[in-house]
């Protein structure tokens, strides 16, 4: 007995149950059986053995997903991604905004090599002339000597051609096989052009006065920082007026032979209501797009003209497309 109790004493609390539910049956016959004590012992400690091991059994059983485990794990899924993902759009608008200006940075230094090349002077652009309207007077045409990268003609928010099905203001211009780069989605601010016209001319186009072009760089360090050179167009230039109405809708553009109001082509809401734009000091900046109408485009360009603060436009006047982006 005293071998027993030492046992039991031996014993974790699942072995000492099994002794006491299975010895005192035969405790009366073989209390001083050595033999059969040890083989109550080795029954026992087999039966806990067999015990555990069914229980870790069990247990791996359990570390399966139900059903509603799995359902719950997709919905938390679901919901992170729907937090996440307006982010992650608004992270790649910005990606590619910080991209177009890198592009337009290079913009600068290639019309910087060609006006080094050419005196100060601009391009004549397409303007008419005794041959008519040539194409080899205009920016993709004189500039491509200069271009040594590609890509940097197309915004990286307008890549697809518009012939392609891409919408506005997201599509790129072209092609036209008259260009040596016959596709893009940049332009130039018209009033810089330097065509071999009599300063008293007028532009068939439009009826604009000839003298109301820059034609050079040489404007003076006060208003090279207000002057557009280059920036983000539905085609590859245009002259904008003080008096152009703003587009209608985001789609709303001036395209070659539309005719109207060419603010529009530069009036492209690609950066969140706003629009890169590089100045003839070659510097860059981000412009809102009612901003625009405050720029100084031609020589006698207004400022202050009916489509700014300055000049009486009223919030309710712009379009709903454009009324929640800031006035100036």
């Amino acid at each position: 007995m005293r071998r027993l109790r030492l046992c039991l004493k031996t014993r974790s609390g699942f072995e000492r149950l099994i002794f006491r539910l299975t010895v005192p049956m035969y405790i009366g016959s073989c209390i001083d059986d050595k033999t059969n004590i040890a083989c109550f012992a080795v029954f026992a400690r087999r039966k806990t053995v067999s015990s555990r091991a069914d229980d870790g059994v069990f247990r791996q059983r359990l570390k399966g997903f139900t059903l509603i485990e799995l359902l719950v794990v997709i919905a938390i899924i679901a919901l992170l991604l729907a937090i996440l993902m307006p982010a992650l759009q608004r992270v790649r608008k910005q990606a590619r905004a910080v991209a177009c200006q890198s592009h337009l940075k290079q913009w600068c230094i290639v019309w910087s090599m060609y006006l080094d090349d050419h005196d100060g002077s601009f391009h004549p652009g397409w303007a008419p002339t005794s041959a008519g309207f040539l194409p080899r007077h205009t920016w993709p045409n004189v500039l491509a000597p200069y271009m040594k990268d590609d890509k940097i003609r197309f915004c990286p928010s307008a890549t697809k051609l518009r012939s392609d099905g891409a919408v506005d203001p997201y599509a790129a211009w072209g092609p036209n096989s008259a260009f040596k780069m016959t596709t893009g989605s940049y332009g130039v601010n018209g009033w810089v052009c330097n065509p071999a016209m009599a300063t008293g001319d007028l532009y068939p186009t439009r009826g604009e006065p000839v003298n109301w072009l820059w034609r050079t760089i040489n404007v003076g360090k006060g208003l090279t920082a207000r002057i557009p050179l280059f920036s983000g167009c539905c085609t590859i230039d245009g002259k904008p007026l003080a008096a152009d109405a703003p587009p209608e809708s985001i789609t709303d553009i001036a395209d070659w032979g539309s005719g109207g109001s060419e603010m529009k082509r530069f009036c492209l809401a690609r950066h969140e209501g706003a629009v890169n734009v590089t100045f003839l000091d070659f510097s860059l900046r981000k412009i809102g797009v009612k901003e625009l109408w405050t720029l100084k485009w031609h020589k006698e360009f207004d400022t202050a003209g009916p489509w700014t603060k300055s000049g009486g436009a009223r919030p309710e006047a712009w379009p709903p497309w454009m009324s929640s982006f800031r006035d100036y």
